[in-house]
């Protein structure tokens, strides 16, 4: 039963993915579909989260719009995420960067990675 599902999931997966962490500012492609159109949206923020595993892998993304924290949750393999695109690569030492909802301003800020 369990080679069953992992042969479901694994045609489910993405051939590429874009190589992310936790603590980067990434640009999030979204598809949009309204009505019979179809458009791309971007969702740039900081990556708060990575959880799950293979086909059930998911990120949550959060940026401030108009002085309101905004957090959306993407599956990493969805049809619907046209490309992830790393503005900065963040520096942390966290998996999970939750502390940053409580945070306004330069404070909520994630420090850059210098190359």
């Amino acid at each position: 039963m369990n080679d069953i599902i992992k042969n479901i999931e694994a045609a489910q997966l993405k051939e590429s993915v874009d190589e992310f962490s936790v603590g980067d500012t990434v640009r999030v492609y979204a598809k949009i579909k309204e009505g019979e159109k179809t458009r791309i949206q971007v969702f740039e923020g900081t990556v708060l989260k990575r959880q799950g595993g293979s086909a059930r892998e998911t990120f949550t993304v959060r940026k401030i719009s108009n002085g309101v924290g905004v957090e959306k949750t993407w599956p990493l393999h969805s049809p619907n995420v046209d490309k992830i695109e790393v503005v900065r690569k963040g520096k942390v030492r966290r998996a999970k960067l939750n502390y940053l909802r409580k945070r306004v301003g330069k404070a909520a800020k994630v420090k850059e990675v210098v190359k």
